[in-house]
């Protein structure tokens, strides 16, 4: 059986990493979620999460951060092992969201971001 420990090298908290993935474009969303992606060589997927003050106070954005760390940890093994994420919540399904909603969300969006991380990106030919 996996374990479904969630381990400190898992998080994004470096402001460097966090625009480093915003740098990279490559996003997907859906009602619940916003996802930034960046490829990582660390052998395992790693995420931060982004919460406006716009979805609340204090209390409120960290319920919303407690239930995206709970959905990561609990797909962690069915998720690509070489992206970083940045978890952004929805504004309009904040309220009726819980952890099965952001856990089928974050594992449909991860694997459409992984085949956009790995497509060749299209650039001028020179």
């Amino acid at each position: 059986m996996k374990s479904l420990a969630l381990s400190r090298d898992r998080r994004i908290k470096n402001s460097r990493d966090f625009a480093r993935i915003y740098e990279r474009r490559i996003r997907a969303a859906d009602g619940y979620l916003l996802i930034f992606a960046a490829p990582n060589t660390l052998g395992h997927a790693r995420f931060g999460v982004s919460v406006s003050k716009k979805l609340g106070g204090a209390v409120r954005r960290t319920a919303l951060k407690r239930l995206l760390r709970e959905a990561f940890r609990l797909s962690q093994h069915e998720l690509p092992s070489d992206l970083d994420l940045v978890l952004i919540p929805q504004r309009s399904t904040v309220e009726t969201a819980g952890v099965a909603d952001y856990q089928q969300s974050l594992v449909r969006l991860t694997k459409r971001l992984a085949r956009q991380v790995t497509a060749p990106q299209n650039g001028p030919a020179t």
